[in-house]
């Protein structure tokens, strides 16, 4: 009986450890500074109370201005704009309206699994730290859950029931935000197997533009030669690697169809007038102080994921604050 008990003791304690109750919607990064372009990350760790979820409504705080939500395949989209309380200089341009609210919908994510939506926007007005909260709404058919509790100061938000996701805003040191760089001090590169990738940059392009071009830089520290043979990017469907070279006194621009061999002990560099990564068919232009999410996939080291900074239309190079990091 006693050996019963403590098995039934055990069992009821692991039941309560798994229950999903116990999880609360989240925000990455935890941080971001005040003039900087962010692309947070929201998770929705359950159901609602066993039964799938449908669908996320995200309300934007004051100050998270030139928002533009993440496309998610299986779900639409709807974006709620109207003016803010106050007005923003983004990019020397004053900005007065723009999304309130986003909401994705028609997809599914079972009880017993999780799932993220991204929203990228700029962190205009805050001249102290600040914890902006991200108010979030999950249905599931009837149900519904809503995460839009703010802790007091000095109360642990863990504590609360469902409290809002909150990023943590700082104050940004003079020139730390310009052009809309990133808010995270993330790495100089990235690495998979052998291979490092660094120096990612793209050139902002005009509203009509119909391509884009992607630049990086990739050493192999291996003993055996690798390939970059394919690339993919949510800013279009189609994505091709180029090499554009002289033939006789033109200069030409064709198609890698085999990719790119990066061989042992060497770098490889993809820049303006050489090897080079194509966005075809662009459905919106590529934005100045923006990022470009990047999959790259190798014949051996498998595959990456990446961020382009979108730089001048003139741009030889990323800027410093622009360094490129790994999903």
């Amino acid at each position: 009986m006693h050996t019963t008990s403590r098995i039934a003791a055990l069992a009821a304690s692991t039941l309560m450890l798994a229950s999903p109750a116990f999880a609360h919607a989240t925000l990455t990064p935890a941080s971001a500074a005040n003039g900087a372009t962010v692309k947070v990350a929201i998770a929705i760790p359950h159901g609602c109370d066993g039964a799938p979820t449908d669908t996320v409504s995200i309300v934007l705080p004051e100050g998270f201005v030139s928002a533009k939500p993440m496309v998610k395949a299986g779900w639409t989209v709807e974006i709620t704009k109207g003016d803010y309380q106050n007005s923003y200089q983004v990019h020397g341009q004053p900005v007065t309206s723009g999304a309130l609210a986003v909401s994705w919908a028609g997809g599914s994510i079972p009880d017993d699994q999780f799932d993220e939506f991204v929203v990228q926007g700029s962190l205009q007005g805050f001249d102290a730290e600040t914890s902006l909260p991200f108010v979030v709404t999950q249905k599931c058919g009837a149900a519904s859950v809503v995460w839009d509790q703010i802790a007091a100061p000095g109360e642990n938000a863990h504590a609360l029931e469902h409290p809002a996701p909150t990023l943590a805003v700082t104050t940004a040191a003079a020139g730390e935000h310009d052009h809309g760089a990133m808010s995270m001090a993330a790495p100089a590169a990235v690495s998979i197997g052998n291979l490092e990738i660094s120096g990612g940059f793209s050139r902002a392009t005009l509203p009509n533009a119909p391509v884009g071009g992607g630049y990086l830089t990739i050493t192999n520290k291996g003993g055996e030669a690798d390939r970059l043979v394919s690339a993919a990017s949510p800013v279009t469907g189609v994505v091709q690697i180029h090499q554009m070279k002289m033939e006789g006194d033109l200069m030409k621009m064709n198609e890698l169809p085999e990719g790119v061999e990066i061989p042992a002990g060497e770098t490889v560099t993809l820049a303006p007038g050489g090897l080079h990564i194509m966005f075809m068919q662009l459905a919106q232009p590529l934005v100045e102080g923006t990022k470009i999410p990047l999959t790259l996939n190798f014949e051996k080291a498998g595959s990456v994921e990446v961020e382009l900074s979108v730089e001048s239309p003139a741009a030889k190079g990323p800027a410093e604050d622009h360094s490129m990091h790994g999903g």
